[in-house]
């Protein structure tokens, strides 16, 4: 079963920011959407739940330095991606 990424407007705005700001890392990011997709608990995301202000949304990894946030819902089976940046940006 596949999950359906959710892609809001401001997150296309900050992604299309961030890619420009770092091209270098497009197919890693594409990559990491595709198994989003395909398996969010795949061991290479790293997901994980957030605490404080982020309390209820989740975090993955593009790699060690870039991450993107997201909240899940699962009975529907969609994640609706909020958020891209390096560590500090993404929370």
């Amino acid at each position: 079963m596949t999950w359906q990424l959710i892609y809001t407007q401001q997150y296309n705005k900050r992604a299309a920011k961030f890619l420009k700001r770092h091209p270098e890392i497009e197919s890693q990011y594409a990559k990491t959407l595709e198994l989003l997709e395909l398996n969010p608990h795949h061991p290479s995301l790293r997901l994980h739940g957030l605490s404080g202000r982020l309390l209820g949304l989740h975090s993955i990894s593009i790699n060690m330095k870039y991450r993107i946030t997201i909240e899940m819902i699962v009975t529907e089976h969609e994640i609706i991606l909020l958020n891209v940046g390096d560590h500090d940006e993404a929370y």
